[in-house]
């Protein structure tokens, strides 16, 4: 699918795939030598920080799939009351973006199952990381992967924005 901005539904999108079908559209992409780059995470609340880490992380290859942590997992990860949008809205806000290509969900904690089935050539990170503490950095490197940290400093969280809103709440 061409990259394109404008008025298209989540449906026409058709950029939500589980990881089966998913391997077989990237080998296709990758015969046409096209780069891969895989960004993951929770994306419970949208804000500014996601969209340069994932619009920075388009900019380092052709297509971007971007990894979602099912409801299970972000559960797991961010503890109770999260995640506060449900996966399915989730993946549907992510596949809007006209720099995402695909979207997939995921329910573990990590994706190196992902990275195993896909091998991207690159792994984008966010700006929380460095490139020695990525958790997957030795499986994207197994394969000839590399890392990259995209989206420049950290500045917003949904966990603070959480907070920040909850704090505004109790007070009026």
């Amino acid at each position: 699918m061409q990259k394109t901005e404008g008025g298209c539904s989540f449906l026409k999108l058709n950029k939500l795939y589980d990881l089966k079908h998913l391997s077989k559209l990237i080998q296709t992409e990758k015969d046409k030598k096209r780069t891969i780059v895989l960004a993951n995470g929770c994306f419970d609340l949208i804000h500014v920080g996601h969209v340069r880490y994932l619009k920075e992380a388009a900019a380092k290859g052709d297509v971007l799939v971007v990894a979602l942590n099912s409801d299970s997992s972000v559960k797991k990860l961010k503890g109770k009351g999260r995640p506060v949008l449900k996966e399915d809205e989730r993946a549907e806000i992510i596949a809007s973006f006209y720099f995402v290509d695909y979207v997939t969900i995921f329910v573990e904690k990590n994706v190196e199952h992902i990275l195993l089935a896909l091998k991207p050539q690159v792994h984008a990170k966010g700006s929380d990381y460095r490139e020695d503490n990525v958790p997957e950095k030795d499986i994207v490197k197994s394969y000839g992967g590399k890392v990259a940290i995209t989206g420049g400093s950290k500045i917003k969280s949904a966990s603070e924005l959480i907070q920040k809103i909850a704090l505004n709440t109790n007070h009026e």
